[in-house]
């Protein structure tokens, strides 16, 4: 069910960043009827499951009230408990806000929504995208591609005689033939949807143009596109909304003068909520229905244009228009430039063919002409000629049919049959032309080598090697030569020392990477292994790697990967990991069907501990280099989806068991590469795998021990996962690879490792009694950046504790904290900041910050362009004022502090906000800077905010605008500024520190008279009854001051009115 709300279903755009909702098409209607069926039938088809109780209860805001179940307030509880006694099954709270917990809770809610039940079941989809982790937990979350989910519940089924887990595994057999349905359903609609094309849109946008003017007869004022930029595809919408099916905007104007935006996507047209022309963008929300075509919609629009439209001058001329267009189809269609129909054309595959070869001829010119680090020389074939100086022209006039053989593919006679017959351009590969409608962004590596310049070099005939003589011979051998010579050749190429760059280059420089790509295509094997043996050693240039991406070799090697013959796999295998280094060749390997090859590769790969013959010998041998493949392949998001698609996860599982080092390596490698998606990092943690992990961090290989590290370092974002390697022991070797101070690598990822680990409380602990306070102070100085930030993080959540925080500042960790302030690395400065602000809240610790220029260095960061850096800086300084001797007179000495903290309050983010109210709240403790701020107009800019609905800022800026109210005037101001009634109902939240503030805020208001009017017009009364008899001291006490404030006001009414 998982799969299809995320795959098949199509949902709307949200403006908060947030997954929107569920669009209403006739795709989205039917998966919602059918899931409702399903749900109501579930007592009927599982008996064992009709009282089934979820793991997590599905929340979502309903349509039906706590009136619908019968209830007279505003919440509702059923009496069915679950197993604790406690928690109700099914309970309404806020009004509208439902939580189930069993099926039959479900189906009573289904029951009671009636005809509108389809609606009630769009609305808890909405609020819960995976509802089977929610009723089952989240070992059955949909995790895309067969990740092998039931068939291990089906084997822990058999082992376990548990009647109620046979049961849930019946009910999770028939959601997963649900979700097969329901894709089915909406694969069957969506290849008959209607799709619309750019240039059917250019078309009807340059018809209805012409009749803009009154020469042909007007039809709308104006139409035009919002964007003049055009896309390959022709395309003007950003593309980010292309990816939502969006093609461009139109501006129109009626004859009625109406203006209207409408987008033009691949459903249809839709009118919008209208153009910005300020920020030069629409509003994207769709406002209206889909119309087929521009034309209905305008009719629909314009009574003018419906009417003008059926005049018979236009008709007839649109009907010509229609004609000509169909006309100038079916020929371009039926016929090529020669008259002849398109069946009558040659084969296609052959036309495919000649235009490889013409690609691959095209880049060996490029090549000889301008690529040869010797082309000084215009290099001959006779060394004797070139040493002495001589040059000889590229092209012989003398002789052409010698020039046309020095340049034209010869032949190459190497195997029996028609391999003989095969053209020096052998079988041809698909040049790197193919079009994509979008690159897979690579997740972990940077692309210098996507743009990496070719590098050359202008020389005299001395700097010639001798190799590269050598080289040039053997390659007219492999080129000329017959079967025996050609292996020879290969074999003396082998004897050079491949890993030297000169090599390399002479290997490419002279023609012989076509011929050994080419001897791939060869019926014979001893050829192919020979040729995979050099490209497989040569491939580690970077040069080398992008020139056989370009010939073609790449689909080549892909197709290699189905040979029977195990060492061709292998080196097949090896030498696309050293090419798919960059992002264009993973591509092409994802494009050509290569993802699914390499996991295959792991496919046969025995777990665990294994023989010594030979054949199992090779098994390992092949699935290490299936797994070495796919981990350069891994660096691309799309190829990460590709491979769990193709079943990845549960082989690398598998792998993982393994005694064989070299084997731990790639498997590991590939996984703390997909370890950057969440679902991979369930499914480490689902099937076991971080135990793996930790027993791996205890080898002798130091290379597998940091990819064990750096992958628990992206794991353990996870609450569950940081559990897991306290419980099997793996924090103790984190610390130790801390010793491993030279290896840089290793120590990032193993300060990255503890560093998230140390999120949890518990680990802190852990940590503190292993010591690892003063080994991450010792490891702030003299460190790379990716060392720098981990170490810093991991102080930060260390100095949570006031324990810690003291051990910080005992071993002189202060002043190396204070001296990252300077740098420019963002994640760096957010860190950093966060670990000062932590220690700030030690009053020993604060003077040290102060001597060192810490605050000032803090509050030069709020200019940072980072908007992250702006929010962590100004949480750090809220510490530092609080626990400063005099922070008033250190707020004052910073020039221009005040008027910069108070304009940050015009932030777009709520992190910065709530931050910087936080810190205004406590620059307000002082009169002096209260006034200062005053100034600088507070109050209105705190006002303008207290509409928002986020529950951090709203706590913050409550305490922000009580501490305001202490001076002048500002209690009337911020009731002139209408800042009163929204802050009565903050109270409504369920966050007790917002109540706190707000009833602070309120206590601090209703000292004027006009205040106390508009909270008693808003209802305060009621809800500060309620909250006298909190237990919060604090807000207990605010609360009846309000109160008593607005009670006096009101005596004072009375008193009036009877004089």
């Amino acid at each position: 069910m998982g799969q299809t709300l995320a795959r098949a279903t199509e949902w709307t755009s949200a403006a908060s960043g947030g997954r929107g909702k569920l669009a209403l098409t006739p795709v989205n209607e039917s998966i919602i009827t059918k899931i409702v069926e399903f749900a109501e039938a579930i007592p009927g088809r599982h008996p064992d499951c009709g009282n089934l109780e979820f793991i997590k209860p599905l929340v979502y805001t309903s349509n039906l009230d706590a009136k619908s179940f019968g209830s007279s307030g505003d919440s509702y509880e059923s009496p069915e408990k679950a197993k604790d006694g406690n928690t109700p099954l099914l309970s309404v709270s806020g009004g509208n806000k439902i939580s189930i917990a069993s099926i039959p809770s479900l189906i009573k809610v289904l029951q009671l929504a009636g005809e509108q039940k389809t609606k009630e079941a769009r609305l808890l989809l909405e609020g819960n995208p995976d509802p089977v982790e929610n009723i089952l937990g989240s070992t059955y979350a949909s995790t895309g591609g067969d990740d092998g989910t039931l068939v291990r519940l089906i084997d822990q089924s058999k082992t376990e005689d548990d009647e109620h887990q046979k049961a849930v595994l019946k009910l999770y057999i028939s959601i997963t033939n649900l979700d097969m349905e329901l894709m089915k359903l909406s694969l069957q609609n969506f290849s008959k949807a209607f799709r619309l094309t750019p240039e059917e849109v250019a078309n009807e946008v340059e018809l209805l143009q012409k009749y803009t003017n009154a020469r042909h007869g007007k039809l709308l004022e104006k139409i035009s596109y919002t964007s003049k930029i055009v896309f390959k595809n022709g395309c003007r919408a950003p593309t980010l909304r292309q990816l939502e099916g969006e093609i461009c905007y139109l501006e129109i104007v009626t004859l009625e003068q109406n203006e209207m935006c409408v987008t033009a996507s691949t459903s249809g047209y839709f009118e919008n909520e209208g153009y910005n022309h300020e920020t030069a963008e629409p509003n994207y929300e769709k406002k209206g229905e889909i119309y087929k075509d521009l034309k209905s919609l305008l009719k629909d629009a314009s009574p003018q244009f419906a009417s003008n439209l059926a005049s018979k001058e236009f008709a007839s001329e649109t009907k010509d228009t229609k004609k000509q267009g169909e006309r100038r189809h079916s020929s371009d269609s039926d016929y090529d430039g020669k008259g002849k129909k398109q069946s009558e054309k040659r084969d296609p595959d052959k036309d495919q063919d000649k235009k490889r070869r013409a690609q691959r001829e095209k880049t060996k010119k490029k090549r000889k002409e301008i690529s040869m680090p010797w082309k000084a020389l215009e290099m001959s074939d006779d060394e004797d000629d070139v040493k002495k100086g001589k040059k000889r022209e590229v092209k012989r006039k003398d002789d052409p049919d010698k020039e046309k053989r020095r340049k034209s593919p010869e032949k190459k006679h190497i195997t029996m049959g028609s391999a003989k017959q095969k053209s020096f351009s052998g079988k041809p590969k698909t040049p790197m032309t193919h079009k994509d409608s979008d690159y897979s962004d690579s997740s972990s590596e940077s692309e210098e080598e996507e743009e990496a310049p070719d590098r050359r070099q202008d020389s005299g005939s001395a700097d010639l090697p001798p190799e590269y003589w050598q080289i040039q011979k053997l390659v007219k051998y492999l080129k000329g030569g017959n079967q025996t010579a050609t292996i020879i050749a290969l074999c003396c190429l082998r004897d050079f020392n491949l890993s030297q760059e000169t090599c390399q280059l002479a290997i490419r420089n002279v023609g012989g990477l076509e011929v050994l790509l080419n001897l791939l295509d060869t019926e014979d094997v001893k050829c192919k292994i020979g040729s995979l043996k050099i490209l497989k050693e040569i491939s580690r240039n970077v040069q080398i790697r992008k020139s056989i991406a370009e010939l073609g070799g790449l689909q080549t090697m892909v197709n290699i990967l189905k040979s029977p013959n195990k060492d061709l796999k292998c080196l097949a295998a090896e030498t696309i990991a050293n090419v798919a280094k960059f992002r264009r060749a993973r591509r092409v390997v994802r494009q050509y069907g290569g993802i699914k090859k390499l996991v295959s590769l792991m496919d046969n790969a025995p777990g665990g501990k294994s023989g010594d013959n030979d054949e199992l010998s090779k098994d390992i041998e092949v699935a290490r280099c299936g797994a070495l493949a796919l981990w350069s392949c891994s660096k691309s998001t799309k190829n990460k989806r590709a491979m769990r698609k193709a079943g990845a996860i549960p082989l690398l599982a598998k792998l993982l068991k393994s005694e064989y080092e070299s084997m731990l390596v790639p498997v590991i490698g590939t996984l703390q590469e997909c370890a950057s998606e969440s679902n991979y990092r369930l499914a480490i943690r689902t099937q076991g795998m971080i135990e793996d992990l930790v027993a791996n961090l205890k080898s002798d290989n130091l290379e597998l021990r940091m990819h064990c590290a750096s992958a628990i370092f992206k794991c353990a974002e996870d609450e569950e996962t940081r559990n897991l390697v306290r419980k099997f022991n793996g924090l103790q070797p984190l610390v130790d690879l801390l010793a491993q101070s030279d290896d840089k690598e290793l120590l990032a990822a193993a300060t990255g490792a503890i560093w998230k680990c140390a999120i949890s409380e518990e680990n802190v602990k852990m940590f503190q009694k292993m010591g690892v306070i003063e080994r991450l102070v010792s490891l702030l100085e003299d460190q790379p950046e990716d060392v720098l930030i981990n170490v810093v993080g991991a102080l930060s959540e260390c100095a949570k504790s006031e324990e810690n925080r003291n051990t910080i500042r005992t071993k002189n960790g202060i002043p190396p904290l204070i001296s990252q302030l300077t740098g420019t690395n963002h994640a760096l400065l957010v860190n950093t900041t966060n670990a000062i602000g932590a220690c700030a809240r030690d009053k020993d610790s604060m003077p040290v910050i102060d001597n060192y220029d810490g605050v000032r260095l803090l509050w030069s960061l709020l200019k940072n362009n980072n908007w992250q850096v702006e929010a962590s800086a100004a949480w750090a300084i809220c510490p530092c004022i609080e626990n400063h001797r005099d922070a008033g007179e250190m707020v004052r000495s910073f020039v221009g502090g005040l008027e910069l903290i108070v304009n940050l309050l015009r932030s777009e983010h709520f992190e910065v906000l709530a931050a910087v109210c936080a810190a205004i709240a406590q620059i307000a403790k002082d009169e002096e800077n209260l006034a200062v701020i005053t100034d600088h107009n507070v109050v209105p800019m705190l006002s303008s905010l207290t509409s928002t609905k986020d529950d951090l800022l709203r706590r913050h800026l409550a305490e922000a605008i009580a501490r305001c109210c202490k001076w002048g005037s500002n209690r009337r101001t911020f009731g002139d500024k209408d800042a009163v009634a929204p802050l009565v109902h903050y109270l409504s939240s369920k966050d007790e520190q917002v109540h706190w503030a707000t009833t602070l805020a309120l206590n601090q208001l209703s000292q004027d008279p006009e205040n106390c009017i508009t909270m008693h017009r808003e209802g305060v009364v009621k809800v500060l009854m309620d909250m006298v008899g909190s237990k919060n001291y604090d807000l207990q006490e605010n609360a009846a001051q309000c109160l008593g404030n607005i009670r006096r006001l009101a005596m004072c009414n009375e008193k009036a009115k009877y004089k």
